[in-house]
């Protein structure tokens, strides 16, 4: 999860493989290359008592402080190695080396203790508003939200840009944000930059720092950052020089609670990353039958309800119903794919994010609150349609982000509305009531809104570039945010989740992070569902011998490798199990037939045709166990039939093709192959076969005869 580049990353090596003496030998070669004397100066400090420590081990002291004091100079070393790594990567990216100028004034005092007084006497003043008279209020209030927002862009871009801390610094941030003298918006905003600096540099401060957040905060909203935060920053390979990580981690999943608010983080962070291909979904298959059946007109004038049409009405009485009906059964989709964790707003919003107000990158992630002073101008346009806005704030199941967005395009088309709906709007009678209050307010709600907004930064974020995106895959790593599979979860009470999660990743096509997930997975988890998703059906089978989808599985496997006789097997078991089930009978027809016994294959195939004379597939392959058996006439009825269907089948043209020829008729042969041809044109691939060589060689059709065919087909 570090970020780093080649200059540092020999030292980043040995430091996680516990090395100190190989981590310091590293920083001075890099030293020599890229002189920094206040990194020298302090590299000599932790080599000096280094060298001191191996002097008295070489001499065979016995200190029982030895193992201790090693792990100190570790992570000494560590911290001196993460500050080199951050300053070249604030070096690297104008946009960081901004922000890190832009707030580091010799006035400003960025002690914690300053920190902490701000944001309490901005609490104290928004109180105290409420004793001025309401002439000065409006004005007094913009000014000291102007001030505090300006105060709190500086605070996240510090925080974001700085270096490691000290553990004085990270208790005092700690209970700074567990404070109820401070605001739930801006401990919310502190915590979202803490884990954005985390993300880039792990910090074991920071990162104790979101775990007690997340375990003592009394405050939802709060917490569930602080909980997308740590886990977000997790560094299983800084384990050596951080054993307390494991510690921490461990502590927190002896709560049931924790284990189950990580399981649907994990399917949350699945049904976040489905953002874009939701929005595909919605573009192309519901947005059209809304337009198609909505009735309003766009014009340059703004949106205008349509005139009824009275032929219309006269011609079809039914039709208005029938578009109401459409378009209820198009918004009922979307909310079904919302309710299932899709984020079907992410198209939409995602073209209403190049307004001014996204140029800081701490507007992308504040919670919502219509004082903010990036938006005052445009809510003091809505006029009316304030309660309307509010309404739709609190019960829409917007993110953030898109809710300043909103605020922001509404007031632009407010005007241009029919004046029925601002009418309705003005009366209240305009509302959403897609999430109730209560919803609101569940940690499951929080979180998901949260990661909608984490995913629009590193999504649209102009400079997201210079951010590590925990959703994007690493050269030989996965995503940070599928974090069930990382070490640190294995061997946990985490493991009885897995399952959970596998089941949604193999649902939405994540197979190679479910593989990983699998690998993870403890003996005592390993059932057969576990050994059917890894492909080991015997192994599941020895679990449960009548599985039925485990035996469906090997047979089809073993049918694929041509192990007809094992594929025959499984299916005798499956048909004795399930003997109503015809594809089983079936597809133990066709291993017949692969195995060349025939008879028994036809004695089933009739049975079947007999009993479901209208199967298209039962009578294909009868047709093709007769060619097999050289019953010619019999196949070549069944094949008229089959070729004489309204959207007939490219395989039945080739297998009619091969009874023909071999009856002697040449040129039928030849024109059926034509039209196997011309039904599936990559069978002309010089890289595909289009007859099967051996089978006709195996009847008497010599090498020769089948080069000529395929010449005669294939140039025709």
């Amino acid at each position: 999860m570090t970020t780093s580049d080649n200059a540092t990353k020999g030292v980043l090596e040995q430091l996680r493989k516990g090395n100190v003496g190989m981590a310091i030998a590293e920083m001075e070669v890099y030293l020599a290359a890229w002189p920094q004397a206040q990194t020298a100066e302090r590299l000599h400090d932790i080599k000096e008592q280094y060298e001191l420590m191996t002097g008295y081990w070489r001499q065979g002291m016995q200190d029982p402080q030895q193992q201790e004091q090693y792990q100190q100079l570790l992570q000494r070393m560590y911290v001196l190695y993460a500050n080199v790594a951050i300053a070249r990567r604030l070096r690297a990216s104008s946009f960081l080396m901004g922000l890190y100028n832009g707030v580091r004034q010799p006035n400003r005092d960025w002690s914690v203790t300053a920190i902490r007084r701000e944001l309490e006497n901005f609490v104290s003043e928004v109180a105290m508003l409420e004793l001025e008279p309401d002439h000065q209020r409006t004005a007094k209030s913009l000014t000291l939200y102007k001030e505090h927002q300006q105060q709190m862009n500086a605070l996240f871009n510090y925080v974001l840009t700085s270096r490691m801390w000290s553990d004085g610094v990270g208790r005092d941030f700690t209970d700074m944000l567990l404070s109820p003298t401070v605001d739930s918006n801006d401990q919310q905003l502190i915590t979202s930059a803490i884990m954005l600096s985390l993300m880039s540099q792990f910090d074991m401060v920071k990162f104790r720092v979101l775990a007690e957040v997340y375990r003592k905060s009394q405050d939802e909203e709060v917490r569930q950052r602080a909980l997308v935060g740590w886990v977000f920053s997790i560094d299983s390979e800084c384990l050596k020089i951080y054993p307390e990580e494991q510690a921490i981690v461990d502590g927190l999943l002896r709560s049931d609670r924790v284990c189950k608010e990580l399981t649907e983080l994990q399917m949350q962070v699945v049904y976040a990353l489905n953002a874009e291909r939701d929005t595909t979904t919605i573009q192309r298959e519901i947005m059209p039958d809304l337009l198609k059946n909505n009735t309003f007109n766009i014009t340059r004038n703004g949106i205008e309800e349509r005139e009824e049409d009275t032929l219309e009405d006269i011609l079809h009485p039914d039709a208005a119903e029938q578009r109401m009906e459409a378009v209820e059964a198009s918004f009922q989709r979307m909310i079904d794919m919302q309710q299932q964790g899709a984020d079907i707003y992410f198209g939409g919003f995602s073209q209403m994010k190049r307004y001014p107000f996204f140029y800081d990158l701490s507007n992308w992630l504040v919670p919502f609150y219509l004082q903010h002073p990036d938006i005052a101008q445009f809510v003091q346009k809505m006029e009316d349609t304030t309660y309307f806005v509010e309404q739709m704030m609190l019960k829409g199941p917007f993110c953030n982000s898109d809710k300043y967005s909103f605020v922001i395009a509404f007031q632009d088309v407010v005007n241009r509305l029919p004046e029925s709906m601002r009418q309705m709007m003005k009366r209240g009678e305009a509302q959403m009531d897609m999430i109730s209050p209560d919803d609101v307010h569940t940690a499951a709600y929080i979180r998901r809104i949260y990661l909608m907004d984490l995913y629009r930064v590193f999504r649209l974020f102009p400079n997201r570039s210079a951010l590590h995106d925990p959703f994007e895959s690493q050269p030989f790593d996965e995503a940070d945010c599928f974090f069930f599979s990382s070490s640190l979860f294995k061997d946990t009470p985490l493991d009885a989740y897995k399952h959970d999660v596998v089941k949604v990743l193999k649902k939405y096509k994540y197979e190679t992070e479910a593989d990983t997930l699998l690998l993870y997975f403890p003996e005592s988890q390993r059932d057969v569902q576990y050994y059917l998703w890894n492909g080991d059906y015997t192994a599941a089978l020895e679990l449960d011998p009548d599985n039925e989808r485990a035996l469906a599985l090997r047979a089809r496997y073993n049918f694929d490798e041509g192990l007809y006789e094992e594929a025959d097997d499984d299916y005798e078991r499956l048909v004795l199990l399930h003997p109503g089930k015809v594809n089983y009978m079936l597809n133990k027809a066709v291993c017949l037939v692969n195995m060349e016994e025939y008879e028994d294959a036809l004695k089933l195939l009739y049975q079947l045709n007999y009993e479901h004379a209208d199967d298209v597939n039962i009578l294909r392959v009868l047709a093709w166990a007769q060619t097999c058996d050289n019953k010619l006439d019999q196949a070549e009825r069944n094949y008229q039939s089959l070729t004489a269907m309204e959207q007939p089948s490219g395989e039945d043209f080739l297998n009619y093709g091969y009874c023909l020829w071999l009856q002697g008729r040449i040129d039928e042969a030849a024109r059926h192959f034509m039209k196997y041809v011309e039904l599936v044109p990559e069978a002309k691939s010089p890289h595909a076969q289009l007859l099967d060589e051996q089978w006709l060689m195996d009847r008497n059709i010599s090498e020769a005869q089948v080069k000529m065919m395929q010449a005669l087909v294939l140039n025709a």
